[in-house]
Parts: structure tokens; C-alpha cells; sequence
């Protein structure tokens, strides 16, 4: 179906991607497609102000930076369950992978209906009932102003796992993979799985390794020094505090995040691309 709504949400840090907005804009209204974006940027490219809008109303959301402003958006507009888009005007990104010069090629591919959807799990971390927050990355708990390693220790299923000394661990999705549990020693994780990887940051024992785990498994992280409070941070986004003795539980989240993956989408480039790879296919001859 052709869209009818679509929002923008640029970096607003950026006025390259300020300018760029104010032009996909006008480009969509020539395709007689409405455009919306919030309040402070409406007025600076002749869009609809996101407030004047029914949110079930929007048929896309496009996202105008990096993979960090893909992580805003979705925190700080959490009502909208339209697609996304995401293009990338910064040198490195999973979920944004529309380079700045494919723009117009994407969007008209996009409103040619040639694309497909794909589903992202994002995750919970609960503490206590008052303290709970969703992620599409990662939750981390990190030893926060504690000058020392910090001792936290793991259950599935009820079952004691292990206990980590370390500056923390994280816990990410398949999409959270290629961020900060890639930087920290985790795996790459093919993006449709649905799994969890718990990957401890500065471990004090070497044989410490990063475990995958199954979403539908309970995993409960606690707190176990006797130091100041810990940091659990969501996405880097909402954090809260955790004490001495309290635990922090982290399950599959109802929310999903629904991906445009434009037509001749190929993730295995990007991620060769992204990550330098340098491996070159090699022809045998027969």
C-alpha cells in the first residue's frame, strides 16, 4: 500500500541532517505523501507538527543519522509502532544502512512498496515493580562510581549460573550484538534470532567467556558487593540504581521493533562493510 504519512526524525545536533529533512520533505510532498516530525523541527522544514497527528495514522518513520538516533527515537517515541527506515549519515551503523547517497533510490523503492518488513526482538530489565524499562540493544550493569570490580552473579531458570568480578555485564539482543558486547569480546549474532548474549565487561578471570542464551529462559542478574549501588542503563537511554542484594530481571519485551529492509537488502555486506572485513571470494578453476 502506498504510504500516505510518513515521520522524519533527524539529528537534531546535525544541521546537515536538518537540511537534508527539509528536503526528503518536499521530495515526499511532491509524491503527495504527508509528512510529520516534532515540534521543534516542523516549523524549520514545512512539516505537520507530530502532536497535530494520529500516531496509529503513520504509515513510517525514517530516521535521519545513526544507529544512536535510530536508539532515541524509539525511547523517546515509544507509541509508534510504524516501520522503520533508517538512513545513515554518520560512518557506522547496523539498523541505519541506507548510505546518504542511496536516499532518493530508497525512497522511491520505499513508496513503490519494494521492501520487506523484518522483526527485531527488544528486551525488559525489571527491578522491583517501579524500576523497569525496555531496550532494543542492550541492558548493562556497570559497576557506575565504584573505583573497584564489582561481583555479580547470574541464575537461569532459577538455576546459580556464575558469579562475575568484573566492571559489569551486558546483556544484549541479537541487534545488541554488534554494539557494545561486539566492543567487549560477544558474538555477532544473525539479527532475526531470538536470543539473549551476556557478555562481562573486564572480567577479573580470563576464563570468563560471553554465553548465548534463550529468551524464553528467566535470567536474573544480583548485586552481590558490598559497595555503593551499581548503574543498570537501557539502550544507554533510562538507567536506574541497584543495590547491595537486589536483582535485576531481564525477559523478552512485547514491544518489537518492525526494520525496512529495502529491496536487494543484503546484511552480510553491511556487515563486512561496517567492519572492515577484508576477505576477498576466491575463484577456483576447474
Amino acid at each position: 500500500m502506498r504510504p500516505r504519512l510518513i515521520a522524519l526524525f533527524p539529528n537534531e545536533k546535525k544541521a546537515s541532517s536538518i537540511k537534508i529533512a527539509k528536503e526528503i520533505c518536499h521530495f515526499l510532498k511532491s509524491q503527495q505523501i504527508e509528512v510529520t516530525c516534532e515540534e521543534r523541527v516542523a516549523q524549520q522544514i514545512d512539516a505537520i507538527a507530530l502532536s497535530e497527528v494520529e500516531k496509529n495514522q503513520i504509515d513510517f518513520k525514517i530516521s535521519l543519522g545513526g544507529d544512536g538516533t535510530i536508539l532515541r527515537l524509539i525511547h523517546r517515541h515509544p507509541d509508534i509502532q510504524a516501520p522503520l527506515l533508517g538512513i545513515n549519515l554518520g560512518s557506522l551503523g547496523f539498523l541505519a544502512d541506507i548510505p546518504q547517497s542511496m536516499i532518493y533510490t530508497g525512497l522511491k523503492l520505499l513508496i513503490e512498496g519494494r521492501y520487506q518488513i523484518e522483526k527485531r526482538m527488544m528486551m525488559e530489565g525489571q527491578i522491583e515493580k517501579e524500576k523497569s524499562s525496555f531496550a532494543l540493544n542492550e541492558i548493562v550493569l556497570h559497576r557506575a562510581c565504584n573505583p573497584c570490580l564489582v561481583e555479580i552473579a547470574i541464575y537461569v531458570d532459577g538455576l546459580y549460573l556464575n558469579t562475575f568480578a568484573a566492571d559489569g555485564i551486558i546483556v544484549s539482543t541479537p541487534s545488541g550484538s554488534t554494539a557494545y558486547s561486539l566492543a567487549a569480546g560477544g558474538p555477532i549474532l544473525a539479527p532475526s534470532l531470538r536470543a539473549f548474549v551476556l557478555t562481562p565487561i573486564c572480567p577479573h578471570t580470563i576464563s570468563n567467556r560471553p554465553i548465548v542464551l534463550m529468551p524464553n529462559q528467566k535470567i536474573e542478574l544480583k548485586f552481590l558487593s558490598q559497595l555503593a549501588p551499581i548503574e543498570v542503563s537501557y539502550d544507554g537511554f533510562t538507567s536506574f540504581a541497584l543495590k547491595t542484594g537486589e536483582k535485576c530481571q531481564i525477559t523478552p519485551s512485547a514491544k518489537e521493533l518492525y526494520l525496512v529492509n529495502l529491496e536487494n537488502h543484503d546484511y552480510f555486506a553491511t556487515l563486512r562493510e561496517k567492519l572492515g572485513w577484508q576477505g576477498k571470494l576466491k575463484h577456483t578453476l576447474h
